[in-house]
């Protein structure tokens, strides 16, 4: 299940594994500028409620999209001139972008909120994954928790908008091996080195004010 890459070359027959596994409904673990995530294919229906089962969120605010560039954006949220130099300025990087939906995209994910989570990761593990599949990956944060989850989701849901609860440090994961422990898993993409336990900060530009949800290794303001 492990498949050991260095992240400057990965070898494009790992790629071409995952890509399959991606396009049939599969589940890959991978290290990314901050912590480990949890990825499937934006376009396999059956690969996001895989995910969202294992999460075990409702919450759309703890997803989010990983992407190799801000043209892929423009396909699923809308981004204004201001809100496009913004993050033009922080990717990539450790930041979440909530921003509000297209109709489609509302429909093809089966989101309640009208709203979805964008980034552009400093790191080429998920950069090069997202290039050789050409589109999108639907991500989650890899938490401990996750090992031995069972199939209800979770009813612990974030009611106050202004803000998300932070994750307790020792909930993330260090080393790929580790992740073995998460049922469900297809691949885990291992560079064998150990990742730090840092979040992404997460800022909300769906209103005028920009407000930030969670603090993390991005730096607000900048």
């Amino acid at each position: 299940m492990i498949e050991y890459i260095v992240p400057s070359n990965i070898d494009d027959r790992v790629l071409a594994k995952a890509v399959r596994i991606l396009e049939n409904g599969g589940l890959i673990a991978l290290p990314t500028d901050t912590s480990w995530s949890l990825v499937c294919s934006i376009k396999s229906q059956e690969g996001v409620k895989k995910l969202r089962r294992l999460s075990g969120e409702r919450d759309e605010r703890h997803f989010t999209l990983l992407c190799s560039n801000i043209s892929q954006f423009v396909e699923v949220v809308k981004l204004d001139n201001s809100r496009f130099r913004l993050i033009n300025r922080l990717c990539p990087g450790p930041y979440v972008f909530i921003l509000k939906t297209l109709c489609h995209t509302e429909k093809f994910l089966d989101i309640r909120r009208h709203e979805l989570g964008v980034r552009i990761p400093d790191y080429q593990v998920p950069i090069r994954l997202i290039e050789t599949l050409k589109h999108p990956l639907y991500s989650i944060t890899a938490k401990r928790s996750m090992a031995g989850i069972d199939d209800l989701f979770s009813d612990n849901e974030t009611e106050n908008d202004t803000e998300l609860p932070s994750i307790p440090e020792d909930e993330l994961f260090e080393s790929g091996w580790e992740l073995e422990e998460i049922e469900g898993l297809d691949l885990i993409l291992d560079s064998g080195e150990e990742r730090e336990r840092i979040f992404s900060t997460i800022l909300n530009l769906c209103e005028d004010e920009i407000k930030l949800l969670r603090n993390g290794a991005g730096p607000w303001p900048v």
